[in-house]
């Protein structure tokens, strides 16, 4: 159904900040800190594939766990803002504090060092997620329902932002592949930028004013949803009613979550453990393995428009399946130049703009296929089951990668995340709900109005 209200895009792309800092945060994490525990603290890729588990198993616990708390708290500055604000200020101190361990540990290797930064590192994890499950749910708590496809390419647009900001400091920073680096300029970087973002997130948001905007507008304009509501009589004789999705949306909607399972098994053992991957097989710097991925973040900034009016006219499952053999296409394409090249070559580079533009294909449309297939008060906790997915796979992947890496071979990389895109690929066949084809405003200009 056509609607007249426009997304605010300027403050989408306000509240896009928080996310932002926190795709930066995380691009710094899974780069740097297993080169830490592996060129430093000398630990085995199975033992650094657990601890680089450690984050989505505080995750999968914490984040529906402090997005239902927020959803009770109502306070001055909103429910969201509050956790927002403290997990920034905690997480930007504490990160500060690693590369200060990780230099005192490759001094004196001193004992003590080690637990002293597996406890701060923990700290820091729980910090971050206090910090990014209310961030995720502001952008939908100020966005009616109708424009929330478009308001999650601009999070995830923000969130590129983040990433590719971390990859080109990192790129300029660390050029010598000899030398040992001293992270204490990146931590502290990255820690200003996350502060520095959500200062400007609390002065220009109102969060109260926000939320109630969205109210007044979906309390006038009910949506349709593929929940069926139903009268039933208890056994005392009252009467009740019962909302449930039908078996054929439910059934959509489990293969959907198994598909986003899949394809963050594939990808992000491949994220992961890319920068010791190219330094290792390719004989390349850290600053080249970050170019690729700094390409491939460049090209989906650049592909989430385009992105956006392709799924509105094709429909989001095709664009998803476009995604996923795109993306596992590459990852064989790089399995093969493992075998036939022996440093660093242009040609990756080219791979890793096609890999951009299948994450992107891929990561714009599916949460929207996922919230689609409920109602407006259940928004939460179907956000919820994608992040349970989501982080579920991403603490499984790296233990079992990681121990193919140790045992196997650095070569099992590439295939490894092939096989688990491709199976997405199929699980994605079978869904048949939630592909709702939003209609395009018929100017054009209107994907770049800015105006409040």
């Amino acid at each position: 159904m056509e609607t007249t209200v426009k997304l605010n895009y300027k403050r989408t792309f306000i509240v896009g900040l928080a996310f932002m800092s926190i795709c930066a945060f995380w691009q710094l994490y899974d780069n740097i800190i297993p080169l830490i525990l592996k060129n430093t603290f000398h630990l085995s890729d199975t033992i650094s594939g657990v601890i680089m588990a450690l984050d989505n198993v505080i995750a999968l616990f914490l984040l529906p766990l402090l997005g239902a708390v927020s959803d009770k708290r109502n306070t001055k500055i909103g429910r969201r803002m509050p956790f927002i604000i403290v997990g920034t200020a905690l997480a930007s101190i504490l990160m500060t504090i690693l590369p200060l361990l990780d230099n005192k540990y490759y001094e004196t290797q001193e004992s003590w060092v080690f637990p002293v930064f597996m406890i701060t590192l923990g700290v820091l994890l729980i910090a971050m997620a206090l910090y990014r499950s209310p961030a995720v749910a502001l952008m939908p708590d100020v966005t009616p329902k109708p424009l929330r496809s478009k308001g999650n390419a601009v999070i995830n647009l923000m969130g590129a932002v983040g990433g590719i900001i971390y990859l080109i400091i990192s790129a300029m920073m660390f050029t010598d592949k000899s030398a040992r680096n001293d992270y204490r300029a990146i931590f502290c970087i990255i820690a200003g930028i996350m502060v520095i973002s959500v200062i400007v997130l609390f002065l220009c948001i109102n969060e109260p004013k926000c939320v109630l905007e969205v109210k007044e507008y979906e309390a006038a304009h009910p949506e349709d949803n593929l929940e069926v509501t139903e009268e039933v009589k208890g056994s005392d004789g009252e009467e009740s009613v019962r909302t449930y999705l039908p078996k054929e949306v439910k059934r959509s909607l489990y293969f959907i979550l198994s598909s986003i399972a899949l394809w963050f098994f594939g990808y992000n053992a491949v994220t992961t453990a890319f920068s010791r991957y190219a330094t290792i097989e390719w004989d390349m710097s850290l600053s080249q393995a970050n170019l690729c991925l700094t390409v491939a973040m460049a090209i989906a900034i650049v592909a989430y428009i385009p992105i956006g009016e392709v799924a509105s006219r094709v429909g989001r499952k095709k664009c998803i399946i476009f995604g996923v053999l795109l993306l596992s296409a590459c990852f064989v394409v790089c399995f093969i130049l493992n075998n036939i090249m022996d440093g660093f070559s242009p040609v990756i580079i080219l791979i890793f703009c096609l890999v951009g533009i299948a994450w992107a294909t891929i990561n714009v449309n599916s949460l929207p296929m996922v919230v689609e297939m409920c109602k407006e008060s259940d928004i939460g906790r179907y956000t919820g089951y994608y992040y349970t997915c989501s982080m579920a796979a991403q603490i499984v992947t790296p233990i079992i990668s990681g121990a193919l890496l140790e045992h196997v071979g650095y070569w099992t990389m590439f295939p490894y995340g092939a096989l688990f895109v491709f199976l997405s690929f199929i699980t994605m066949l079978n869904v048949k709900h939630g592909d709702n084809k939003p209609v395009l405003p018929q100017d054009r200009f209107e994907l770049l109005d800015v105006d409040d």
